[in-house]
């Protein structure tokens, strides 16, 4: 189904929200009570332990099991790429899809090593966003379509989603939704993206002011500051996590752009984000505020700032990692090794 022939509102992504499910106690006490059994000191494997109770306690069951994840990639274009705040032209996102779907990026090779299926999803490219520093960026009915578009990239079967996005000028976006949800100065917020030069910096961070400054009366309502300030692709972010919580699928986000839109959600509700883990630490500056604003911390720090989701499909290895360990692991009592002195 096309973007353009989804319809939603604001008021459904509420309704949704309001609704979601929590963490399933049970299968997060059983992850925990045969942890407490293997051939290991109490807390050995570190964040790995932690990994796997959260991953079963928000698949909702246990032995939990990754044998169908999903790489989410939406592309979008943004009208505020026209004043020049990237090192690329809008036509890169377009090439990048070309390149995605010849299996010729980064992704592609992720996806690969990891057993992943990797989804595409092109946001009407020729029709971008609005520039922000002149209008809001979308209507509500376009912004609502873009989430529910999102909702669609979790399918029966799939066991855990990994979301990332493409965009020139994207990260202008997320700066502005940065600096409109959580305040401070856009400085902060404001970083180079895709390489660009200390001049071009100091537009972009003029722009995104002048942005959050124009619509700084939407911003008390995090959905109105997503309509105004963000992307198609961003929107479609927000709305893939709000359906993978819903169907219990836990996710795991990539960079910078994809937190932010994420970002959204939880300004909305503290918990809406505790389905989710960060895969990596942006080189993007502002990330690192974001994750302490919404209080996460990143599965790897690689000095990355690729986006289309290379990040989060680095951290579905280490995702992998603990869960074979957890459910490959002998107990004390198999291994017929001696546990701990009681």
């Amino acid at each position: 189904m096309a973007e353009s022939e989804v319809a939603a509102s604001f008021d459904e992504m509420r309704e949704l929200l309001a609704a979601m499910p929590g963490p399933d106690e049970a299968a997060q006490e059983k992850a925990a009570a045969r942890e407490a059994e293997l051939t290991k000191p109490a807390g050995a494997l570190g964040r790995l332990e932690s990994l796997t109770a959260w991953f079963a306690s928000w698949q909702g069951r246990y032995p939990p099991q990754l044998e169908h994840p999903r790489v989410a990639v939406f592309a979008a274009n943004h009208g505020v790429a026209a004043q020049g705040v990237s090192a690329y032209p809008t036509s890169v996102t377009a090439q990048m899809v070309g390149n995605f779907q010849a299996g010729g990026a980064a992704i592609n090779q992720l996806c690969l090593l990891h057993d992943a299926d990797l989804r595409v999803y092109e946001m009407a490219l020729e029709h971008p966003t609005t520039d922000f520093t002149q209008a809001p960026a979308m209507s509500e009915a376009e912004c609502a379509r873009a989430m529910a578009y999102g909702m669609m990239a979790v399918e029966d079967g799939v066991d855990a989603l990994c979301l990332g996005e493409m965009g020139i000028g994207n990260t202008s976006s997320a700066a502005a939704l940065c600096f409109g949800l959580f305040g401070g100065d856009a400085e902060d917020w404001v970083g180079t993206g895709s390489g660009v030069n200390v001049e071009t910096l100091k537009r972009k961070t003029e722009i995104v002011a002048a942005g959050v400054a124009r619509h700084r009366g939407a911003c008390s309502d995090p959905l109105e500051t997503l309509r105004c300030l963000g992307g198609h692709e961003l929107a479609a972010v927000a709305g893939a996590i709000l359906a993978a919580r819903i169907a219990r699928v836990p996710v795991i986000l990539d960079g910078y752009a994809c937190t932010a839109a994420a970002a959204v959600l939880h300004r909305m509700d503290q918990t809406a984000l505790d389905h989710c883990i960060v895969g990596h630490l942006s080189a993007e500056p502002g990330h690192a505020r974001l994750l302490d604003a919404i209080g996460k911390r990143p599965i790897l720090d690689l000095g990355m700032r690729l986006g289309e989701a290379s990040g989060a499909a680095l951290a579905l290895g280490v995702l992998r990692a603990a869960l074979s360990c957890h459910t490959g692991m002998a107990t004390f009592e198999q291994a017929r090794v001696d546990g701990p002195n009681s």
